[in-house]
């Protein structure tokens, strides 16, 4: 099955609709059992729409065309809203153990497990259709917020089935307090997403170079210089939400005319953007005999 060809804020707006789904569906589980693992997943559903409505609105805005202030555009509002999003994971966390740690001390039977466990394992499977539609879309769009909010659903999930192994062995052993210490493992779980995304965030706003297969395709384009006695150097690439950017200096004889260099440089952004849909080329024309023409910018100065 193939995605539809929609717009990101699509499926953020999906995924808000299934986090209020699965609130429900969760938070009668809890009503049901009383088992505090049950409300530790429930917890997190509420970060889901907090998560899902941030997504939106990141998403709005960094499709918002380029402007004076913001000449490449809004593209890295999506990084903000990843690495919000894993700040409110931890907030998640650290609400779950709050309500597990009194079960510690003061254990409780699960009632009506049977029940609890349908509304649970309900939500798990809209939570994840949703990110498998959203994982999809985010290959589709690029978009690290999509993938963000993708595997947040899915790592609720993976929660839930931890929950509801809990219930089965404490309906099994009559051991109470597995059920809190069910719910413990599962914030350890989410603290570790949260690090993630937050991680990845930083690691996009820090203008992180575009991934080795597609420095490949960009090298395997500007090769071809080197057949016609041209030459090239300084790459560099950053990665900016859906966008990319490339910069290049490209190396001719000093007696090729203007036409003929624009032409060659107008031949090779066209190939690259062929190769890479999302990325904008800038390409610096020097003459190959100038020894100058082979210092690199990015590079210090001796002595500096």
């Amino acid at each position: 099955m193939n995605v539809p060809s929609r717009s990101p804020k699509f499926y953020a707006g999906l995924s808000i609709a299934t986090s209020f789904a699965t609130i429900a569906l969760k938070g009668g589980a809890y009503w049901v059992t009383g088992s505090v693992g049950l409300l530790s997943d429930a917890i997190e559903a509420f970060v889901n729409i907090a998560a899902a409505m941030v997504a939106f609105a990141a998403l709005h805005y960094a499709e918002a065309a380029p402007d004076r202030e913001h000449n490449f555009g809004h593209e890295k509002a999506q990084y903000f809203s990843s690495g919000l999003e894993g700040a409110l994971i931890f907030v998640a966390a650290g609400a779950i153990v709050w309500t597990a740690v009194p079960r510690l001390m003061a254990p409780q039977p699960i009632e009506q497990a049977g029940l609890g466990i349908a509304l649970a394992v309900a939500a798990a499977i809209l939570n994840a259709l949703c990110a498998w539609l959203m994982l999809k879309a985010a290959r589709e769009h690029r978009s690290i917020t999509l993938e963000a909010d993708a595997k947040h659903l899915l790592s609720d999930v993976w929660t839930t089935a931890g929950v509801v192994a809990g219930v089965l062995l404490v309906q099994a052993t009559g051991v109470a307090i597995i059920d809190p210490l069910v719910a413990i493992a599962v914030a350890i779980q989410v603290l570790w997403t949260g690090a993630m995304l937050v991680f990845r965030s930083f690691e996009g706003l820090m203008d992180r170079s575009m991934p080795e297969a597609d420095i490949a395709k960009i090298s395997a384009v500007l090769d071809t210089l080197r057949e016609n006695g041209c030459d090239y150097h300084a790459l560099r690439t950053r990665q900016s939400g859906s966008r990319a950017f490339i910069d290049v200096h490209v190396l001719v004889p000093g007696k090729t005319s203007v036409q003929d260099g624009h032409d060659l440089v107008e031949r090779l952004e066209n190939d690259i953007v062929r190769e890479l849909h999302h990325a904008e080329v800038l390409i610096h024309l020097e003459p190959i005999e100038d020894p100058k023409s082979w210092d690199d910018p990015a590079q210090p100065l001796a002595g500096a």
